[in-house]
């Protein structure tokens, strides 16, 4: 039997390989929208992707599947369980097999046994490996999805948060803990292998090792160690990381089915003439470092660089219309230029419409605003006397574990949404822990015409000041915050 682990990191996100050597035949479990590191892994091992097996229907990435099927014939093994609004509606277009508790499936000499775990999703699954080739009659793991993750499980408000289903959070809630009642009864020995890591918004407190057993997750994971249900439902619905508001479009691209990609970028360079239609149009990110971009840019784009784009760009880019990219590099095939494109494939933004160069667009003299950057310790005597406005984009946890006491608080993934009362005749300092996430923030505010100042070194560089901070409960930023 064969096993392979794949990771992208960006997305937190693992799925599988497993093949049959004698069969050479292999099913992908969970695939990501890039399917081209599983067909070149299955050529390096001498085996032929016949299969696809989901756990569910995902909310935090594009699946994989319909591309797989689509391009190499793969067969489907999807869930059929959960409610009638929660099935998958390409799955009759392709060779496929519908899912329920306890039934079976096999590629080649693996055996697949399923299990019905809801509680993250309604039709959530788990499949139970046994290497019947190998001469097992037993499982040696299990593939457990969002449900049960290294020292964590899957939350079970994502329905309710990001898609909009009211009342759902909490029946949820008591689903998972019956299929976490469930999971405790296998046998210790068991793989657990998860579809997320640390960082991932699916669950809090995820772990960051790729795999554990069950009776390690039975022993250490801070979700198992319940036996009353009420109180595991008031455990797994508090302090859960904010729910992206583009995991709504996630499920309804994975349940509709998403677009289907190909193997080669479609996306080319524009002429710079076009750059202003491109602004009013839609969505124009400069994927420059915020230090170059902050110096030279083109009024009106919003700034993200590369390495921040499968962040952020999920919540800051409007996905009814076009997005463009201003890149470092002129060729379209650059390496760099590819993965940025196949990063904002890989979260749902389709409608990727153009390219410009950001050397011509200097050239053409397109690049021209700026905005400053100061310290601290140079802005608070401003912040104190009402000469700025401060905003804080951190995230709610980071703002109630202390925050400086002049600033509003307004989360940078909502911000796009949360403008239209900041004050035009003054500027807005913006600030975050250390810098980053405020560049990005300090762009979109300019874009919307606003004076912005970014704050160097953020929260972390104000406290190492000895500047003042303060604490609010919960309840009180609840009251307070703009988020």
């Amino acid at each position: 039997m064969l096993l392979k682990y794949f990771y992208d990191k960006k997305l937190a996100h693992a799925s599988y390989m497993v093949g049959c050597q004698r069969a050479k035949v292999a099913v992908i479990v969970d695939p990501g929208r890039d399917i081209e590191p599983y067909l070149a892994a299955a050529k390096q091992e001498g085996v032929t992707i016949t299969a696809v097996a989901e756990t569910h229907i995902h909310a935090d990435y594009v699946s994989g599947a319909r591309e797989m099927a689509d391009r190499i014939g793969a067969k489907l093994y999807l869930s059929d369980e959960g409610p009638a609004e929660w099935k998958y509606q390409y799955a009759s277009q392709y060779d496929h097999q519908l899912l329920h508790d306890g039934d079976s499936f096999l590629i080649g000499n693996i055996k697949f046994d399923v299990l019905h775990t809801p509680g993250h999703t309604p039709e959530s699954i788990s499949f139970l490996l046994t290497d019947q080739g190998g001469g097992a009659d037993k499982p040696m793991g299990i593939f457990t999805g969002d449900f049960v993750f290294v020292g964590s499980i899957g939350r079970p408000d994502l329905l309710e948060q990001a898609a909009g289903l009211a009342n759902t959070a909490e029946p949820g809630a008591r689903d998972l803990f019956k299929s976490a009642e469930r999971f405790k009864t296998l046998p210790e020995y068991l793989q657990v292998w998860p579809a997320h890591g640390a960082g991932s918004a699916c669950g809090k407190g995820l772990g960051a090792i790729p795999s554990s057993t069950v009776g390690y997750e039975k022993r250490f994971n801070p979700a198992l160690q319940f036996t009353d249900e009420n109180v595991f439902v008031q455990y797994i619905l508090d302090e859960q990381p904010e729910a992206p508001k583009y995991f709504a479009v996630m499920k309804r691209v994975n349940k509709e089915g998403p677009a289907i990609i190909g193997a080669d970028s479609n996306v080319s360079y524009l002429d710079t003439a076009k750059i202003q239609s491109a602004i009013a149009d839609g969505t124009v990110i400069d994927t420059v470092a915020s230090d170059i971009y902050r110096e030279k840019h083109v009024a009106g784009t919003v700034n993200i660089p590369t390495g921040m784009l499968a962040a952020w760009a999920g919540w800051l880019v409007d996905y009814s219309k076009p997005v463009y990219l201003i890149t470092e590099n002129g060729d379209a095939d650059n390496r760099e230029v590819a993965e940025a494109i196949m990063v904002l494939q890989k979260i749902g933004i389709d409608k990727i419409t153009g390219l410009f160069q950001r050397d011509a667009l200097i050239d053409d003299e397109l690049v021209s605003q700026s905005y400053p950057t100061d310290t601290p310790e140079n802005l608070a005597p401003t912040i104190e006397s009402g000469q700025v406005k401060l905003i804080d984009v951190r995230s709610d946890s980071e703002w109630q574990s202390g925050h400086i006491a002049k600033a509003e608080h307004r989360f940078l993934g909502r911000l796009p949404d949360n403008v239209d009362d900041l004050p035009q005749d003054k500027p807005i300092v913006v600030q975050c822990q250390s810098g980053a996430r405020s560049s990005i923030a300090a762009s979109v505010l300019q874009a919307e015409g606003y004076q912005v100042i970014n704050m160097t070194g953020g929260y972390t560089k104000w406290v190492d000041s000895g500047l003042e901070v303060v604490q609010d409960d919960q309840a009180d930023c609840e009251a307070s915050c703009h988020v």
